[in-house]
C-alpha cells in the first residue's frame, strides 16, 4: 500500500526557514513525479514545486523561485522541501503527491496525484 507522510511543520517568524519532508512507503522511487501543494484558508490549492524521481529534474512556480529548493532522498525516499525567506503568505497546509510514470508539469497543473499526504501546517508570523 502506497503511503506518504508529511511533516516537519510548525510556526516560523518572517524571514525564517523550515524544511518539510515526504516520506513514502510501499514501493521505492523509480520514475515519479512528487509534488508538493498548498493551500491556505479560503484559498484553492495550489501547486508549489515537483521533482522528477528519475532524473531529478524540478520545477517550481513562480512565487517560490529562489526561494524553496525541492529535493529527493531516493535510498528513504523522501522528498524535501526547504524553504527559505518564509513570508506570512506562505502559512498554508503543506500536501505532498505523487504520479507514478509522469511528467511533474502534467502533476503541478492538473493536481491529479496518484496519492496524497495529509498535510503538514506551516505558519508565518509577521
Amino acid at each position: 500500500e502506497v503511503q506518504l507522510q508529511a511533516s516537519g511543520g510548525g510556526l516560523v517568524q518572517a524571514g525564517g526557514s523550515l524544511r518539510i519532508s515526504c516520506a513514502a512507503s510501499g514501493f521505492t522511487f523509480a520514475d515519479e513525479a512528487v509534488a508538493w501543494f498548498r493551500q491556505a484558508p479560503g484559498k484553492e490549492r495550489e501547486g508549489v514545486s515537483c521533482i522528477s524521481t528519475s532524473d531529478g529534474n524540478t520545477y517550481y512556480s513562480d512565487f517560490v523561485k529562489g526561494r524553496f529548493t525541492i529535493s529527493s532522498d531516493n535510498d528513504r525516499n523522501t522528498v524535501y522541501l526547504q524553504m527559505d525567506s518564509l513570508q506570512p503568505e506562505d502559512t498554508a497546509v503543506y500536501y505532498c503527491a505523487i504520479k507514478f510514470r509522469s511528467a511533474c508539469p502534467l502533476l503541478l497543473h492538473h493536481q491529479r496525484g496518484d496519492d496524497w499526504g495529509l498535510g503538514t501546517q506551516v505558519t508565518v508570523s509577521s
